[in-house]
């Protein structure tokens, strides 16, 4: 059992300040004002020192995993060792469920990554699978990014789905000419940044990429029906047209990943849409692809989610970063990167925000002076302490 104290604690609703929390059986088991719970014997005070107590992060798009296994084209790290350093930055950025987004990719002619080869999926989704039932930190998931024109990885993805080993699955198209790349200006310059190649030879891959065979529609629904009768989440991706909402709609999508344009947002929001955007773009000012700006999306009230993309600290500082000097804001705040994506992908009961019974995942964030850096300073999962951090002078 723990009781956190001396902390302001971040509700669904308010931020409380004069209360208590206590953990016990691995739940939040009482909320209660300063000094009414007493700190009876086997519990363990945590003093939060005058920081925020809030509901552990949940991200829902991450491909940081592929990073730490393959620091390199060339370099592949043991998987095992790559997983738990990466579990370990995790908990220090607040992040206490992670969806590994793995792609499920065909081969890109312009930027090989051997960690996107079949087999060393399968041996990360594996090992992903092992985690629930060995010491761990966080809860680790499973997200599915399948590029619809890897047809000879359908089989796979049915497999991963039926021994129940995804938690999201979302549907990519990467072709240039739609999509993060309907800008095809934006595109050469994405190859550039990766390979010195003549624009006679991009103009070749531009080609072959927009004649390529893709899966059908029927296709994406039987993957997507299957997807659905287990409670998995489906997520659409590059949402860049009204046509194209519809169409992901139509086969049980309730994720939009990365709408392009503002107004693609507010339309996937107004649909009922789950929308999410990159924690990165709002560290950043910007889109590094030149679309959709996250923090104006958030201000316009069209982007319900916050995910940490590729750059796990980006939450925790575009969260603050949002709410600025209005403190009551960081109660909406904080619900784009824990209670909205647990909704998304149907872990809401257990998940995402402090309230009683639900599960104890908790983070104690301060504040360091002088310039009012966040930092995680106790994390609490599944109500076990795995993590306390003294800030020294």
């Amino acid at each position: 059992m723990y009781l956190l104290t001396n902390g302001i604690i971040i509700t669904e609703e308010e931020l409380l300040e004069g209360y208590d929390l206590l953990v016990q059986d691995g739940r939040i088991a009482r909320i209660a004002p300063k000094g009414e719970i007493a700190a009876e014997n086997g519990v363990e005070v945590i003093d939060a020192g005058g920081g925020y107590v809030t509901p552990g992060m949940i991200d829902i798009h991450s491909d940081y995993i592929e990073h730490m296994t393959a620091p390199r084209p060339t370099s592949l790290i043991d998987f095992q060792i790559g997983l738990r350093e990466t579990e370990k930055e995790l908990i220090s950025h607040g992040i206490t469920t992670m969806y590994h987004s793995l792609s499920i990719f065909k081969s890109v002619d312009y930027k090989y990554r051997p960690i996107r080869e079949p087999e060393n999926v399968r041996k990360l989704i594996d090992l992903i699978d092992r985690t629930h039932s060995s010491k761990h930190l966080i809860r680790h998931r499973f997200h599915a990014r399948f590029e619809i024109d890897n047809l000879d990885q359908i089989d796979n993805l049915k497999s991963y789905i039926t021994e129940e080993k995804v938690h999201l699955v979302s549907f990519m198209d990467h072709t240039p000419g739609q999509g993060q790349y309907r800008d095809l200006e934006v595109y050469k310059k994405t190859v550039l940044g990766y390979d010195s190649i003549s624009e006679e030879n991009i103009a070749v891959l531009i080609a072959n990429h927009q004649t390529k065979e893709k899966l059908t529609v029927d296709a994406i629904r039987e993957i997507a029906e299957m997807a659905r009768e287990r409670n998995i989440a489906i997520a659409s991706h590059d949402d860049d047209s009204v046509e194209k909402l519809d169409l992901v709609q139509s086969f049980g999508t309730a994720i939009s990943e990365f709408p392009i344009t503002l107004d693609i947002a507010r339309k996937a929001k107004a649909k009922g849409l789950f929308t999410v955007a990159g924690a990165p773009n709002v560290i950043l000012g910007g889109s590094h692809s030149g679309n959709l700006s996250a923090a104006e999306a958030i201000a316009d009230g069209c982007i319900d989610i916050l995910c940490s993309d590729y750059y796990p600290a980006a939450m925790l500082h575009a969260v603050f970063q949002l709410a600025g000097p209005h403190r009551h804001n960081l109660v909406e705040m904080f619900k784009l990167v824990t209670l909205h994506p647990a909704q998304a992908v149907n872990i809401d009961e257990e998940h995402g925000s402090i309230r009683v019974g639900k599960k104890a995942d908790l983070l104690i964030i301060e504040r360091l002076e002088p310039d009012d850096f966040p930092v995680v300073t106790a994390v609490i999962v599944d109500g076990k302490l795995i993590q306390k951090t003294n800030y020294r002078i």
